[in-house]
């Protein structure tokens, strides 16, 4: 991927993976839509490690804008509760085993144009009705049980699926287990964190080891800009949850819709 390719696929992939609405279908869609005819090889052998070097900008954005939070997570372990730190390592056990698990055989399934748009369409509607269908969230994430929290973790498996959103689906099984919409955008939040570190963990020493040109300076230069525009959008949506307890999710929900018919309808014309 040339510069330009790079600013622009990290400036959405930075927004899209705490935005409901599904950084893998857009990682999918993006080359489509911009009609980049990226390199086989390319997208066959480095293209999901560099995709993980721009996580891992995301994943420096949630550290600094949630630094107050797992300062105390951390200073928990030594003295107070440690509720939350419990409840965020409960919620990440699902995603990180299933992850292990199925990953590279249901992206290697799913990733192609028609299915990431089929199934943004269906995490439009997950987010539409499961926002409606819950009930008036009162706990904070300090008030989730086990078993809650399990479930949580096991909905934030869905962004295996291109075109599911791993904030959505989280967010939306905290409205389900009573959390407030701050709260469950919060949890939703802390959670993404070490899923996203453990998979740079995994990933960046191939980028490191691949001997490609360029590539390693391409992946810092798309990891900074994706951390910059995750910074500026955890911090939009913090704020938006901060407000709205009612239809919260709509807009994200119509923006799924839009863009995987037109992209769909692109498909067969």
């Amino acid at each position: 991927m040339n510069t330009i390719q790079t600013l622009i696929f990290a400036i959405i992939q930075g927004i899209t993976e705490l935005f409901p609405i599904s950084s893998v279908a857009h990682g999918v869609l993006t080359p489509y839509v911009f009609h980049w005819n990226l390199d086989q090889q390319f997208l066959q052998e480095h293209f999901l490690p560099y995709v993980v070097m721009l996580h891992l900008g995301t994943a420096i954005a949630l550290l600094l804008f949630f630094w107050k939070e797992w300062v105390e997570i951390i200073k928990s372990i030594f003295s107070g509760s440690k509720k939350v730190l419990f409840m965020v390592i409960v919620a990440t056990i699902p995603a990180a085993l299933i992850g292990l698990i199925f990953e590279k055989p249901l992206r290697h399934i799913f990733s192609n144009v028609t299915s990431a748009s089929i199934f943004l369409i269906i995490n439009g509607f997950l987010l539409f009705f499961g926002e409606r269908l819950r009930s008036k969230g009162s706990k904070e994430i300090e008030d989730l049980t086990v078993g809650q929290a399990v479930m949580i973790g096991l909905f934030q498996s869905l962004a295996l699926i291109p075109g599911f959103s791993r904030s959505g689906s989280s967010m939306t099984a905290g409205f389900w287990m009573g959390l407030k919409h701050e709260a469950a955008a919060r949890f939703s939040m802390l959670l993404a964190t070490p899923i996203i570190a453990g998979a740079s963990i995994v990933e960046i020493p191939k980028i490191l080891k691949s001997g490609t040109h360029g590539l390693l300076q391409m992946s810092l230069l798309g990891g900074l800009m994706s951390g910059i525009f995750a910074f500026l959008s955890v911090w939009i949506l913090m704020r938006w949850f901060k407000t709205h307890e009612i239809n919260a999710m709509r807009p994200f929900a119509y923006y799924c819709w839009v863009v995987g018919i037109l992209v769909l309808l692109s498909t067969w014309i």
